[in-house]
């Protein structure tokens, strides 16, 4: 019985461990923070700050919506629509003030993007009185 035992034991599978090289997700998320704040520029780093505070904004609105419920539902829809709407145009206007898009949009400045911006912002929250009554 003594020699089963010893050959059971070395036919067993070689089972190799994970190699160390591989990285976490923590590590790539902090990797991508510090290559984005070095290398956005702080024109753009405010965008994604007006982009965050925009978000955080609707998903709060929507929390609200689904907890408190849309007595006033006009008011809850027009303000919903405006984070949206504000959102998609800051997205755009980060997409023309990006340096690494000059090849897609040669022929826009950055100033007429903003001044894009801003009148269709006008427009937006017009429309946004106007729905609310």
């Amino acid at each position: 019985m003594a020699p089963r035992q010893a050959k059971a034991q070395t036919e067993r599978p070689n089972i190799t461990k994970p190699a160390r090289s591989e990285v976490s997700s923590l590590s790539i998320l902090c990797d991508i923070y510090v290559e984005y704040k070095q290398n956005t520029p702080r024109k753009l780093k405010l965008i994604d700050a007006y982009l965050a505070y925009i978000l955080i904004t609707g998903i709060f609105q929507f929390v609200y919506c689904c907890l408190v419920g849309t007595f006033p539902f006009n008011a809850f829809l027009a303000g919903f629509i405006s984070t949206v709407a504000s959102f998609i145009l800051a997205v755009c206007l980060r997409m023309h003030t990006n340096p690494g898009n000059k090849n897609v949009f040669p022929s826009f400045m950055p100033e007429r993007a903003f001044g894009d911006f801003i009148f269709a912002h006008l427009v937006l929250h017009l429309a946004v009185f106007n729905f609310m009554g």
